[in-house]
């Protein structure tokens, strides 16, 4: 386990990148710890043994809070144009935000509150796992700011609009019982099931074909915005060098081979 002095710790669990918020009571990130969460996002994205991220926080109360508020009282953080302070090559604010180019899945793990910034981390992670006690919340508007790091641009895509205007404007807390009516959370489980859950889903996905995973993740983003029968136009003929390569692959090739042989594949990545 690698554990920072910003904020976080980093641990390799096999084939998983088990990244855990742990900075003081609400786990707010400040640029340093940002920056850090981006190494080990560019880690995860880079390295051909790891094939799944899953991000979570300490205690049982706040996943996290988003921004270092005081950072920015006292100035060490800018609010103007503050993504000029992140490397866009590393993912922006908390490293996974924008970065565009990670096929990789990542789940998160939601140990407590959501809130602010938390919650745009959340909203870009691509399986939600939360305990039974979450909660989200956008508390900008009182602070005369808004989330700009992913919840202006995500939320209206994920709940009906009106839903997202409310809370984006009114700041009202939206319970984990209601995010999965909506759909914007996968599964609700006890607080002890939590990182059981998460690590046992993240296992199955890291035993599963690299490419083929990561084949969804390139083709979801690729054809978000077409029509259908653009989306089959893109597949065929779009720059979709990972679709590309797992149709070529020697795992596709043992994935049917292990059907026929009724035994279990063994992916490799190529």
């Amino acid at each position: 386990m690698e554990e920072t002095d910003t904020g976080m710790r980093v641990e390799r669990r096999g084939h998983v990148l088990e990244i855990t918020l742990d900075r003081g009571k609400v786990n707010a990130i400040d640029n340093a710890m940002s920056r850090e969460l981006g190494k080990a996002f560019v880690t995860l994205r880079d390295d051909p043994d790891l094939r799944v991220g899953l991000i979570t926080g300490a205690g049982e109360k706040i996943f996290s809070a988003g921004w270092d508020l005081k950072a920015l009282d006292s100035g060490d953080q800018a609010l103007d144009n503050w993504w000029e302070s992140e490397d866009a090559a590393s993912g922006g604010f908390a490293g996974i935000t924008e970065m565009w180019d990670l096929n990789k899945p990542v789940i998160a793990a939601l140990n407590g509150m959501a809130i602010g910034g938390g919650f745009e981390i959340a909203l870009a992670c691509d399986l939600i796992i939360a305990a039974d006690h979450v909660q989200f919340q956008l508390p900008e508007m009182p602070l005369g700011i808004v989330p700009d790091a992913g919840a202006l641009q995500r939320l209206p895509r994920r709940l009906p609009y009106t839903i997202a205007l409310e809370m984006l404007l009114m700041g009202r807390r939206m319970s984990v019982e209601e995010a999965q009516r909506h759909g914007l959370i996968n599964l609700i489980v006890p607080a002890a099931d939590l990182m059981t859950t998460a690590r046992a889903w993240a296992d199955q996905l890291a035993e599963s074909a690299p490419l083929a995973v990561q084949t969804v993740k390139e083709v979801l983003r690729a054809v978000e915005d077409d029509t259908i029968q653009n989306a089959f136009h893109t597949m065929r003929t779009g720059d979709l060098p990972t679709y590309r390569h797992m149709l070529r692959s020697d795992d596709a090739k043992e994935g049917v081979r292990a059907f026929v042989e009724k035994r279990k594949p063994n992916f490799k990545g190529a």
